[in-house]
């Protein structure tokens, strides 16, 4: 299942914008819709609704969360063993390999290059193999909820 946009969408466009595959067609002020072969479930449809007119793969509306508290990866450099997955998994390529060390003892290692291209979707954190990433609000913003369940 995919996300969906429910009869309330305004089409205001922001879900067009913010998805990362294209997923999302409408006209502009007319009811949008996602494209259930094209959506990857990332959820940044519904976090950038102002409407919450987006539901989840579970029917559950999402809310609309403030762009800088989306959560964004956090990697343990001390478990990273630099296998390059997460930067396959991201669908907005915002993470990239960076060198640490020293000569002879080089590491490359992700890093979120673009905190601002980051959606929030997690998907590095979940794909990585020996759970070096996890995703975090950024510090100073609330912590929020996520969705909540229809009326």
């Amino acid at each position: 299942m995919s996300y969906r946009i429910n009869d309330i969408c305004n089409g205001c466009g922001a879900c067009v914008r913010f998805c990362p595959v294209n997923a999302i067609q409408g006209e502009k002020q007319q009811p949008h819709h996602i494209d259930p072969g094209l959506c990857i479930e990332c959820g940044a449809c519904g976090r950038i609704c102002q409407q919450m007119s987006v539901q989840d793969p579970f029917g559950i509306s999402c809310e609309r969360i403030k762009r800088s508290a989306w959560p964004k990866p956090v990697i343990d450099r001390g478990l990273c063993m630099s296998c390059a997955i997460c930067l396959d998994a991201c669908p907005v390529n915002c993470l990239t390999l960076e060198l640490t060390g020293k000569k002879g003892d080089l590491h490359a290692r992700p890093v979120l290059k673009d905190g601002r291209a980051c959606i929030g979707c997690g998907f590095c954190a979940a794909e990585c193999p020996v759970d070096a990433i996890c995703m975090a609000v950024p510090a100073g913003e609330p912590a929020v909820s996520r969705q909540r369940q229809n009326s």
